[in-house]
C-alpha cells in the first residue's frame, strides 16, 4: 500500500503545492483518495495514476480547499472514459454538495450525452454516502475507518486505512485529538497537518484564535506523535508563515524522536 501526496498545500495559492489530496494505492493499483483539493486530477496523472480509476474518494470535511477539486474528479475522468460512477464517503452535507455540483454542470453533462462526443452514460454520476465514525468501506484489499476529529464547528474525520501489510492514518484538519492518537498508535505512516509554532506568535490575534481552535501546532504534533509512536510521521497541509519545511521538521523533533518528514507534492511513502 503506497501513500502518494498528490497535494500538500493550504488555501494559500502556492504554485508548487496543489490543494490537499492523498492517494492510498492498494493492491492492483486501485487508488483511494482522501480529499480533493484543487489540481487533484492532474496531480494524480503526474503520479502515474490512471484518471479513469479515480472513483473512490473519502472527504475529511467540506472546507472548500479540501473539496474544490470534486467537479474535476466528477467530470474529467468521465470525459477520458471512466465508466464507473464517482463514489464518495464523508460527513453530513456531502450528498447535497455532490448534487449541487452535478446540477451546476448540467449543461456540460447534457451536451456531452446528447451531442457528437462519444460519452458514456454512467461515469458522470456520483453516489455520496454520509458516514458515521467507524468502518465506512471494506473490500478484499483494504478496510477504511472514519475517525472523528476536532475541527471547530465542522463534523470532520481522519481516515485509517488497513491492509494485511500496512496501516496508514491521515488526519485531515484537526486540533490535537485523542481519537486520532488511538487510531494512529503504532501505524506504519501517520500523515498529519500542522502549523509552525515559532511563527505563530507573529500572526494577527484573530488568526491565532482560529488556528489554536482548529489546527495542530508543530509542538502539539510532537506530543501527539510521542504518544502514538507511528513508524513514520509525514507533515502535510503544513502552514509555515515563511518557515521552511526543514524548520517545521526541526520544531516537531524538539519533542519527538521518531522519523519525521515534511511532504512535497508527489512524494511517495
Amino acid at each position: 500500500m503506497d501513500v502518494i501526496l498528490l497535494g500538500t498545500g493550504t488555501p494559500n495559492a502556492e504554485p508548487d503545492r496543489s490543494g490537499p489530496a492523498v492517494a492510498v494505492v492498494g493492491r492492483g493499483g486501485q487508488p483511494y483518495l482522501v480529499d480533493a483539493g484543487p489540481g487533484v486530477v492532474r496531480r494524480a496523472a503526474a503520479a502515474g495514476l490512471d484518471p479513469k480509476r479515480l472513483n473512490r474518494v473519502f472527504l475529511t470535511h467540506l472546507h472548500s480547499d479540501h473539496a474544490a477539486g470534486l467537479p474535476d474528479l466528477l467530470l474529467t475522468p468521465w470525459t477520458l472514459g471512466r465508466l464507473e460512477p464517482l463514489e464518495l464517503w464523508g460527513p453530513p452535507g456531502l450528498a447535497a454538495l455532490a448534487a449541487h455540483i452535478a446540477a451546476a454542470y448540467d449543461a456540460d453533462i447534457t451536451n456531452r450525452l446528447g451531442g457528437l462526443e462519444p460519452a458514456n452514460d454512467t461515469g458522470y454520476k456520483a453516489f455520496a454516502r454520509e458516514a458515521a465514525p467507524g468502518v465506512v468501506y471494506e473490500d478484499e484489499g483494504v478496510t477504511v475507518e472514519a475517525i472523528p476529529v476536532d475541527h471547530g464547528g465542522w463534523v470532520a474525520y481522519g481516515y485509517r486505512f488497513r491492509t494485511a501489510e500496512r496501516v496508514v492514518v491521515i488526519s485531515g484538519d484537526t486540533r490535537p485529538c485523542a481519537a486520532l492518537v488511538v487510531a494512529a498508535r503504532g501505524a506504519d505512516v501517520l500523515v498529519h497537518e500542522c502549523y509552525a509554532a515559532q511563527r505563530f506568535a507573529e500572526q494577527p490575534p484573530a488568526w491565532r484564535r482560529y488556528h489554536e481552535a482548529m489546527h495542530t501546532s508543530t509542538r502539539e504534533l510532537a506530543a501527539l506523535a510521542a504518544e502514538a509512536r507511528p513508524k513514520l510521521l509525514v507533515l502535510y497541509h503544513h502552514l509555515g508563515w515563511g518557515a521552511t519545511d526543514g524548520e517545521l521538521v526541526a520544531e516537531v523533533k524538539e519533542g519527538y524522536g521518531g522519523e519525521v518528514v515534511a511532504a512535497r507534492d508527489l512524494d511517495v511513502f
